[in-house]
C-alpha cells in the first residue's frame, strides 16, 4: 500500500507518490495506457502534468473519459500573461478530455521580472482564479526550479493564498544551508496554512553532462533499486511532503515499489554514502 496524506486544505487524501506526467510526454498511447494501468494496480490516484509536457495532456485523456473521478487531476501553465495564459488553461481542459482540473499550478514561476507579469493584474493569477470561479479549476497552486524557488513560493504566498507548491527536494540539494533554510521557512509556513508541498527531483543523481542520455529525465537519475530505496525514503520520510514521481516511465515501477516498502527516513550516513557512491551533485547551485 502507498502511504496517503491530505492534500493540504482542498479535501482530497492524496497518494504521497504523485504521477509526475511529464513522463508521458513522448511515449506512444499504448506505453500510456500500460503506465495508467500500473497506477491504478497501486492505487495513484493523483496526477500531475503541464501543457509543455510534450503529449503528456493528449495522453491522459483517453484515460479521463472513463476514470476521470479516480484521479485528482493538476496541470500547468507556462504563460505570464493573461489572455496566454487562458487560452492555455482552456486547450488543456480539451487535451484532456475534461471539464475541469483538480489543480491549475502557474509553472515554473521563479525569475523575478516573470513573476511580476503572471502575478500583475493582467496576468496568469488573473486568468487562473477567473478559471475556478467559472468551474473549470478547482484549485491554484505554484511551482518553480532553481535555488530561489523557494524565496519566491514565500513571495508568491504573500500574494495570494495558493492551495499548492512544488519545488525541488533531494539529499544532495538539501545541504545547500540557503536553499534549506529557505525550504524549511516556506514548508514552515505551508503546514500553518494547510498548503500542500510537492516535491520534485528525488532521484537526480546531477547534470548529463558529457554522458549519453539513456533516459527521458532531463537529468540523470538513480537506477539501480537499492539507490532509489534510499532517495525515496528520504523524502517520504519527511511527513510534509509529497514526492513527484520522475519523468521516465521506465523508473516508474521502481518508484512505486519503494514507496510501498517505505518504513522510515534513512540516516544522513547513508544518504551521504549513496551521495559518495553514485557521484551525486545538486541540480542548482
Amino acid at each position: 500500500m502507498l502511504p496517503t496524506k491530505a492534500f493540504g486544505a482542498t479535501g482530497h487524501v492524496s497518494t504521497r507518490i504523485i504521477f509526475g506526467a511529464a513522463a508521458l510526454g513522448s511515449v506512444t498511447q499504448a506505453d500510456a495506457d500500460r503506465t495508467f494501468e500500473l497506477l491504478m494496480k497501486y492505487g495513484v490516484n493523483h496526477i500531475d502534468t503541464a501543457a509543455s509536457y510534450g503529449d503528456a495532456e493528449l495522453r491522459i485523456g483517453p484515460w479521463m473519459r472513463t476514470h476521470r473521478k479516480r484521479f485528482f487531476l493538476a496541470t500547468k501553465t507556462g504563460q505570464r500573461p493573461y489572455t496566454e495564459a487562458h487560452d492555455e488553461i482552456r486547450r488543456s481542459l480539451e487535451r484532456m478530455q475534461t471539464d475541469y482540473v483538480d489543480l491549475l499550478q502557474l509553472h515554473a514561476l521563479f525569475e523575478p521580472d516573470e513573476w511580476d507579469i503572471a502575478m500583475g493584474d493582467n496576468g496568469a493569477l488573473k486568468a487562473a482564479i477567473e478559471a475556478k470561479e467559472e468551474g473549470l479549476v478547482r484549485f491554484i497552486g505554484v511551482t518553480g526550479h532553481g535555488t530561489t524557488v523557494a524565496h519566491m513560493h514565500l513571495k508568491s504566498l504573500e500574494r495570494y493564498g495558493f492551495d499548492s507548491v512544488l519545488l525541488p527536494y533531494n539529499y544532495p540539494m538539501m545541504q545547500n544551508p540557503a536553499y534549506r533554510d529557505d525550504f524549511e521557512r516556506l514548508v514552515g509556513l505551508c503546514v500553518e496554512r494547510d498548503v500542500a508541498v510537492q516535491t520534485i527531483k528525488s532521484l537526480a543523481v546531477g547534470a548529463w553532462g558529457d554522458k549519453e542520455r539513456t533516459r527521458a529525465t532531463w537529468y540523470e537519475p538513480l537506477e539501480a533499486q537499492e539507490d532509489i530505496d534510499l532517495a525515496v525514503s528520504y523524502v517520504l520520510g519527511d511527513p510534509r511532503v509529497f514526492l513527484n514521481t520522475s519523468g521516465d516511465i521506465h523508473i516508474l515501477p521502481r518508484i512505486l515499489d519503494a514507496a510501498t516498502r517505505f518504513t522510515q527516513r534513512p540516516i544522513d550516513e547513508e544518504m551521504a554514502a549513496l551521495v559518495t557512491r553514485r557521484g551525486m551533485t545538486p541540480l542548482f547551485v
